[in-house]
Order: C-alpha cells, then structure tokens, then sequence
C-alpha cells in the first residue's frame, strides 16, 4: 500500500494516477472540504479511464496534528509520497506555512517510526537552493543560506527537509525532490494551477524567471526513484529555465491579450514604500516585500543534470508543456460558462 498525501493538489493527484497505472494499491489525504469531483474531472486530461482509476483511490481524512489518527492512516502502509504543503508568498499566511510545512511532516516522519513504512519521498523546492557550483549554476549541493534574506516559503521548505534528513539519520530511506514551479492541469485557483490565471489577469509581468517542469513529469520522476532506491538524495526536478515574460507571452498571444509590459526595479520598489506606508490599509501591498521583489526579479540557471543522468530522463519541453495545460485550461473555462 502506497500513501500520497496532499493527493487533491495539482502534484499529488497525478502521483496518485500514476501509482494507479503502475497496479499499486493507492491510499490518499484530502481535507473534509476537498472537491473530489474536480479531482476526477482532472484525470480526463491525463488518461481516458477516469472513473475507473479514480474509483480505486482508498480516500481518507488525515489531521496531521493527530498523531494517533496518522498512525492508523499508516496501518498496511509501506511507501509515503509527502505533497502536502501550504504554498504561499503573502505574509498573512506564515503562520499556517510554519505549522503545515514543517509540523505536519514532524508529526508524519514521527508517526512513520514503528510504522511499516519502508520509503518516503518528500516534494521540497528550488527555493531552498542557495549557493552557486563552479558552473553559476544551481545544483543538489546548493545548501540553503541562512544569512540571506528568504521568504516565509522557502525557509518553511527549507526547515521541512531538515526534518526529513533527520529521519534519514535515524535509519528511514529518504529521497527529497525539488521541484520548479510545476505545470500542470486542474486546481486552477490555487498554489501552481493559478499559473494561468494569473498570466491572464494581470498586464504585466516581471524581468526575472523560474525553473519550469511539467506536473507529469515530476511524478514520473518521483516514482522512478523510489523504485530504484535511490535513498539518502535530494534531486532537482526542472525542465528548463524560462523568463517570466516569455511564459507571459506564450499564454496572452493564445488567449488573444496584449503583449503584458515588464515593471521596471523603480516600479517594484515603489510598491514596497506603498506596502511599508500602506500595507495595513490595502493586503494585496503586503505581497510586495524585499524577498518576493528579489525573487521574481532575479533569474538563476537551475541543473538538472543529476536526474537527467540518474533516470536517464527526458524532459517535456516547456513551450509544449504550457501549450497541452493550457489548453485544458481554456477548455475548462468554456466549460464553466
């Protein structure tokens, strides 16, 4: 028995589908709240059983604050994919990020011990990667620095891992992926699937770019290393290293809007004197901090070389990774109307 958690997110559902096709024996966290419904509509992108496959998930509410309940969660269970996390870069949310992202995978690693769990693999992300290789480049030894300024996010991320190489330390078999930002179809309106959306709403954009991978990609990649052993690791799963205005683009000129303008450093620092002076009146200045600012103005070459060498792995190119999800996307949208 495989358990996924965060298996409604854009990630985890696919893993789960994957799972699925592999024959394994699937058992999957959702909130009480969760759409299942919108879950399944999703799998009708990536495969034409949906029903059949979305009917074997053993679905089950999981509190991770309830470490009797995720002990019984694990019962019969001999693998872990830890998706859940609360992404978010508005400050009103570090709160939550802290307790979801590095509590809840404590409490799991912790109801793992004496549990039949034999593999964890557990979804991080480029934002904990710091220092440059002799290259410019970012790699797996890009260790995370601590005297940088970092938002919420990453050092939420950052603190997660720490939790998991502990657990590696202490004899469980670990691997850690660190996913770019993902594409990918479904959950349109939170975390990775606002991606188009937010391309769409939004007449400008920014100098900097991201580390870009295809959602089926990063749970093709996640489960080949688990099925090759390939424990005590981190892995960088990217595809390709895009600017922002090139995706902004791509996605406006297939939905028919205007070129989107890139705001000048005068521009973005002017909204953070406004979030300074006039954060507490509007929240949406409160997203306009020294660390976001930095973030998407910056642009750094992210490797993917070691899983590419590992898996002997090729990537979906980005421009056709954004052209299959957004035309899902259009296609839901015509949908709801």
């Amino acid at each position: 028995m495989v358990f996924v958690t965060g298996a409604t997110g854009i990630l985890g559902r696919l893993i789960v589908l994957e799972l699925l096709k592999r024959g394994k024996h699937v058992r999957a966290s959702k909130r009480p709240g969760s759409n299942l419904n919108e879950v399944r509509h999703s799998y009708s992108f990536y495969t034409e059983n949906p029903d059949e496959f979305f009917s074997k998930i053993e679905w089950v509410d999981v509190d991770f604050d309830d470490l009797e309940s995720l002990q019984d969660t694990l019962k019969g269970v001999d693998e872990v994919y830890h998706c859940a996390a609360k992404v978010s870069f508005h400050p009103s949310d570090e709160k939550e990020m802290y307790h979801t992202n590095i509590k809840g995978t404590e409490n799991l690693l912790f109801a793992c011990e004496g549990s039949g769990v034999k593999k964890f693999l557990h979804v991080s992300s480029v934002a904990v990667l710091d220092n440059f290789n002799e290259k410019g480049e970012l790699d797996e030894d890009s260790e995370f620095n601590p005297k940088i300024e970092h938002s919420a996010y990453a050092i939420s991320k950052h603190l997660s891992e720490m939790e998991v190489w502990r657990a590696s330390a202490e004899g469980l078999n670990t691997i850690i992926i660190n996913p770019g930002m993902i594409v990918g179809s479904g959950n349109w309106n939170q975390s990775s699937g606002e991606l188009f959306s937010t391309f769409e709403d939004n007449s400008f954009t920014f100098a900097g770019g991201s580390a870009y991978v295809d959602v089926r990609d990063v749970a093709a990649t996640a489960i080949e290393l688990m099925e090759h052993n390939h424990f005590g690791e981190r892995f960088i799963i990217v595809a390709e290293n895009n600017r922002y205005a090139d995706l902004a683009q791509q996605i406006r000129t297939r939905l028919g809007l205007k070129e989107a303008r890139i705001l000048t450093p005068f521009q973005l620092n002017a909204g953070r004197w406004a979030n300074i002076l006039f954060g507490w009146l509007i929240p949406k200045l409160r997203m306009v901090t020294k660390s976001n600012i930095e973030a998407i103005s910056s642009f750094h070459t992210i490797s993917n070389q070691k899983v590419k060498e590992k898996l002997n792995y090729q990537f979906i190119p980005v421009k056709e990774s954004i052209d299959f999800h957004l035309n899902n996307y259009i296609n839901d949208k015509k949908l709801k109307k």
